[in-house]
């Protein structure tokens, strides 16, 4: 930004928002530069952070970049992993922490209506204290509502519940040029003209600024359980999940992890896992309106999974229990975050997963890099993590740059052609930002891209929303 627009451009954002909103000091600013991506090559510095507390002030703001042409980066908790909150083309990055109230809960129509950076963990307590439920979860605890919508985030449950866009019925969105529009409402139905609501849902901050939004609830089950389901092979676990769906299960979520990166965990937790035999487990949560109803299904679970090559079944039926089973996999990706490069999140078809699974195997022998794979087996969304280790007796062992770095790009895109293959795509839930925007031709082809750069245009005609993400 050119000095001479700089500080006055500067001293009018001061005057919508206060002095003390306006971040330029490079120690405040630095956490602003980057999101959880681990590769610092994507790091780049705003030239300011501006924290609006109000929907009205954001318009203002947007008003104000539009004149002078500055780029605005819109930022939730800065959780995502594709660096879809980072600061591209420098700028400003509009935060909208201070935007975290929970306006209403709702219990005659069954939604609450919040601010965009309420985090996940707040929203979850106070809607389970109003006796109600949101099923979805899909994200780390930190991220904030506004930033899940605007990715569409999906999360394991999406098998019963599908992802972030199932539970938004409306929204409240600051235009490039400042105006504000808002979209749905407290609404079960709407066949009134074109969806704008859901072209909102996973655009990533760059047709518009979520402020806030109405969001469905649900009724809480009364029962839980947890089965942990060891495999002698990764195949045997994934092909039973089609089998549990045709017999009438449809769970909470289906996990599948490798032995290898749950040993990693347990020893990053000084936690254990309930079983240390088999290849690879299943992680099955039920839920049900009674006692009956859970141990019903339990048993249908057990039967499926022993028929079809299980060693054995452990049920984590206590609180305690699930909430160890739980940590060690919510922790996966803390126990293995310092080796990897990148996580993908290929969604095929479920049937699929088993060939893409045998697939990532085939690719690891061939390259000799490790490629540990877990994700939601009856979604089909898949987490490879393309990893600069390899894994030995229970460690991983770092590997010199010029032994992984020149084989990733190869791995990257063979996986993604793979997926493709399958009828799937390059994201499932992380959505594209900056990291994945090369590929997105291998997934789409050029008239929709063309089209998406259309409604891009139109509505942000001068660029400046997030430039730089999802296309140029």
């Amino acid at each position: 930004m050119p000095d001479r627009i700089y500080a006055p451009f500067l001293n009018r954002l001061a005057e919508i928002v206060g002095p003390g909103c306006v971040l330029t000091d490079p120690g405040r600013i630095h956490g602003y530069s980057h999101d959880e991506f681990s590769l610092a090559e994507i790091r780049r510095m705003p030239e300011a952070v501006v924290k609006p507390g109000r929907t009205e002030e954001v318009a203002e703001i947007l008003k104000l970049a539009d004149e002078y042409q500055v780029p605005v980066t819109p930022r939730g908790g800065g959780t995502g992993l594709c660096g879809g909150c980072v600061p591209a083309p420098g700028g400003i990055v509009l935060s909208l922490e201070r935007m975290n109230r929970i306006l209403e809960i709702d219990r005659s129509n069954q939604v609450a209506v919040v601010e965009a950076g309420v985090t996940l963990m707040e929203f979850v307590r106070a809607v389970e204290e109003s006796g109600l439920s949101f099923p979805p979860h899909p994200g780390d605890e930190s991220a904030m509502l506004g930033g899940l919508i605007a990715t569409n985030a999906g999360g394991s449950r999406a098998v019963k519940y599908g992802g972030i866009r199932n539970f938004v019925r409306g929204l409240e969105v600051v235009l490039a040029q400042g105006s504000i529009i808002r979209l749905g409402g407290k609404l079960m139905k709407s066949s009134t003209g074109y969806n704008l609501l859901h072209l909102m849902i996973g655009s990533e901050g760059t047709l518009g600024v979520i402020t806030g939004a109405t969001v469905q609830l649900l009724h809480s089950p009364r029962f839980s359980r947890s089965l942990v389901v060891p495999f002698p092979k990764i195949e045997g676990a994934i092909e039973s999940v089609p089998l549990l769906l045709e017999r009438g299960v449809l769970p909470l979520a289906v996990e599948f992890m490798e032995r290898e990166v749950i040993r990693i965990t347990e020893v990053y937790l000084d936690k254990r896992w309930p079983s240390s035999t088999g290849r690879t487990d299943l992680l099955v949560i039920l839920e049900a309106s009674s006692e009956e109803e859970i141990d019903r299904l339990s048993e249908l679970v057990a039967e499926v999974c022993l028929e079809n090559g299980a060693v054995d079944v452990y049920i984590a039926d206590t609180a305690a229990k699930q909430q160890l089973v739980l940590e060690i996999r919510s922790k996966i990706y803390e126990a293995i975050k310092s080796q990897t490069i990148e996580i993908l999140d290929i969604s095929v078809p479920r049937s699929e997963i088993s060939g893409h699974v045998r697939f990532i195997g085939e690719l690891e022998e061939q390259t000799g890099l490790w490629l540990p794979t877990f994700g939601h087996a009856a979604d089909g969304n898949i987490h490879t993590h393309l990893m600069k280790a390899r894994y030995e007796d229970g460690k991983m062992i770092p590997l010199p740059e010029e032994e992984w770095k020149p084989k990733i790009e190869r791995v990257r895109k063979e996986l993604y052609a793979d997926g493709k293959k399958r009828g799937g795509v390059i994201s499932g839930e992380h959505g594209i930002g900056l990291v994945k925007k090369p590929y997105l031709s291998l997934a789409l082809d050029e008239r929709q891209i063309e089209l998406m750069k259309g409604i891009k245009r139109l509505f942000d005609p001068h660029q400046i929303l997030n430039p730089g993400k999802i296309f140029d």
